[in-house]
């Protein structure tokens, strides 16, 4: 999408980088939103929500889900950068960094900020002078490549609730917000919130608008959002897996810490937010949710989260 005005990051202070980077993706994700409940769903998923939450017909909740590794092993933009090197973008070199982040971010579980910024600055100099749609068709080809396989079951089950009841449901991601469209879409969620390349006639100029969404930027645009869509945050859910992401728990009455890092679970604990943990067990037939957390489980990932927890403890 065109840029709302490009403004440095040495021109403007943190928060208000942050500011401009969530009312960007606030905004993209509006022109981009599906209608609740469309788009392609999971093959099979048993349903048996708790009465209390989700609450049906509650359109003025929603649910916002962090991406790396609360809905999908791994982070989007390392997949993407895999198949833009397999598309001969660019060189091996830098496929090479791009698989080192990639294995790096898998074996620690989170995000380390300094690997995710290079990673991004390298991704906006590849797609500079490239146009949107062709990376927006490159995208959908990618995700059927790299990223449909690594969706966890058990978050897609929560989302799937939110969605069986009626309320509309965001992914929240650093990740760019064409990237982002696409996951949400093929997983029929209603749109997403990402980080909001600048582009001019369709074409990108290899800057961003504002800054990445993370950290206090994604709390930012679901703000952002909340209040163009007149939502009550108060009545929405979010889940993430990054204590990075506390400040966008922090805005919502229903936070949920999914595969939780240290930081995080530690946080959660202390404040009483619910945790799920799907990180064991991937070898049963599928991995799923405790009822207490809105959807019925099937039982190989049930047993593996109830023994993580008490190994934890």
């Amino acid at each position: 999408m065109a840029a709302l005005g490009w403004l440095t990051p040495r021109r403007r202070p943190a928060t208000a980088r942050s500011v401009l980077a969530g009312e960007a993706a606030a905004e993209a994700a509006q022109k981009a939103a599906l209608p609740t409940g469309t788009g392609e769903l999971p093959a099979t998923i048993e349903e048996a929500l708790e009465p209390a939450f989700p609450v049906a017909g509650d359109t003025r909740a929603a649910a916002f889900f962090d991406l790396d590794n609360t809905v999908m092993q791994g982070a989007a933009i390392f997949h993407f950068g895999r198949g833009l090197y397999k598309r001969k973008f660019f060189e091996r070199r830098e496929l090479t960094r791009f698989a080192w982040q990639q294995a790096w971010f898998r074996l620690a579980g989170v995000e380390d900020p300094e690997h995710m910024q290079d990673a991004r600055d390298s991704a906006l100099s590849i797609v500079k002078g490239h146009r949107v749609s062709e990376l927006m068709s490159i995208g959908e080809e990618i995700y059927d490549e790299y990223m449909a396989d690594r969706i966890w079951p058990g978050t897609r089950a929560l989302a799937q609730a939110h969605l069986d009841a009626g309320q509309r449901v965001w992914l929240v991601t650093a990740a760019p917000v064409e990237t982002a469209t696409i996951i949400a879409r093929r997983l029929g969620l209603t749109g997403a919130l990402g980080t909001v390349a600048e582009s001019v006639d369709g074409v990108y100029t290899g800057r961003l608008v504002g800054e990445p969404l993370h950290g206090p930027a994604k709390a930012e645009a679901v703000r952002a959002l909340a209040a163009a869509e007149s939502l009550d945050l108060e009545r929405c859910a979010a889940y993430s897996d990054s204590h990075n992401d506390i400040p966008m728990l922090s805005l919502v009455g229903h936070p949920y810490a999914i595969n939780p890092d240290s930081k995080l679970r530690k946080h959660a604990r202390s404040l009483d937010w619910r945790l799920r943990d799907y990180r064991t067990g991937r070898k049963a037939a599928k991995v799923g949710i405790p009822a207490a957390a809105g959807v019925g489980a099937l039982a190989g990932g049930t047993a593996a989260a109830v023994a993580l927890h008490r190994r934890r403890r």
